[in-house]
């Protein structure tokens, strides 16, 4: 079996001396290849030439942005059922979608596992999500093309923390759910869209709702992770599902703290005032009265006026 392990050696978790044991763990029973990525896109570039290589597996050690750069490079052309498989093992803060793999936290563990799936052909096909924005400013077509993402999609106040986080580690902050905690506080108290919230969320077969300055998509849950504890904002998202959507509108400070006390519940079952939930979706659409941040799996994309997302079934092939 070939396969191409997928190195980012600025993520959070990853190191060389991690990289290595990994690899040679790897080259046991696969005849592997390792490339390291070097620029943003990099990991794009690189799952793109695995598919067209013909490559059997593609593994990632890196975070959920290599994920997703990687997956999106898979499916440059489209899913189709000769592109390589994905194995992650987990090397960034968060790791949401390698634990939703149900793979182990350490890197080491998560390796053997892969291998121990691959012996046993235990693989499964999961589902994505593709998003197109407008508005982005950027010169290009009215729609951009599909952005994949393979856990989140979101507009609004989401995008904006994450631009905030993004700041913070270009400055040399390590990335910490306190970090995020941290800037997220920031930008609800200092922010003005909760104020004037500017988007609005529409289905098929339901009335539009507006006034919003929060939403987010999620194809599994939970939606993201503070250190070992869980945010579920949207707990029936699963891979036997469809798309799921958690959006909040104007609201205040005790009301925030109540709505991720709820997230935050071993048993969460988030519901207020001011909140939207919509389960199992197969399409949605946001637009904005002026720009906003948007973001998939925890990177942020720059501003748009609108997006189109929709749910994908059995898009890729992964190692379980």
């Amino acid at each position: 079996m070939r396969a191409l392990v997928v190195v980012n050696p600025a993520a959070t978790a990853t190191t060389a001396n991690m990289r290595n044991v990994l690899v040679g763990a790897l080259s046991n029973e696969l005849k592997v290849d390792v490339a390291e990525t070097t620029h943003r896109g990099h990991g794009r570039e690189l799952g793109a030439v695995a598919a067209a290589d013909g490559l059997d597996l593609v593994v990632t050690l890196g975070g959920d942005g290599t994920v997703n750069e990687v997956v999106n490079g898979l499916l440059e052309k489209g899913p189709g059922p000769h592109l390589p498989m994905l194995a992650v093992v987990p090397g960034g803060s968060t790791n949401v979608f390698s634990r939703a793999l149900g793979r182990s936290r350490d890197p080491v563990e998560a390796t053997a596992e892969i291998l121990a799936s691959l012996r046993a052909g235990r693989t499964r096909t999961v589902p994505l999500g593709a998003v197109r924005a407008t508005g982005t400013g950027a010169g290009g077509p009215e729609w951009t093309e599909p952005r994949w993402f393979v856990f989140t999609a979101g507009m609004g106040f989401d995008a904006d923390v994450i631009a905030r986080v993004e700041a913070q580690r270009a400055r040399g902050r390590r990335s910490t759910g306190a970090l995020y905690v941290r800037e997220a506080t920031r930008a609800f108290l200092l922010g003005r869209e909760r104020r004037r919230p500017a988007m609005t969320l529409e289905v098929p077969g339901d009335d539009p709702v507006e006034g919003l300055f929060l939403c987010l998509i999620s194809n599994v849950s939970p939606w993201t992770y503070l250190g070992a504890r869980p945010v579920n904002p949207s707990p029936q998202a699963s891979f036997e599902t469809g798309l799921d959507v958690f959006a909040l509108g104007r609201t205040h400070t005790l009301g925030m703290l109540r709505t991720l006390r709820q997230a935050l519940s071993r048993r969460p079952r988030p519901q207020g005032r001011g909140l939207h939930s919509r389960h199992d979706l197969e399409e949605l659409s946001l637009t904005a009265d002026r720009p906003q941040g948007w973001q998939v799996d925890g990177d942020h994309l720059g501003t748009a006026t609108g997006l189109r997302i929709r749910s994908v079934p059995h898009a890729l092939r992964v190692v379980s």
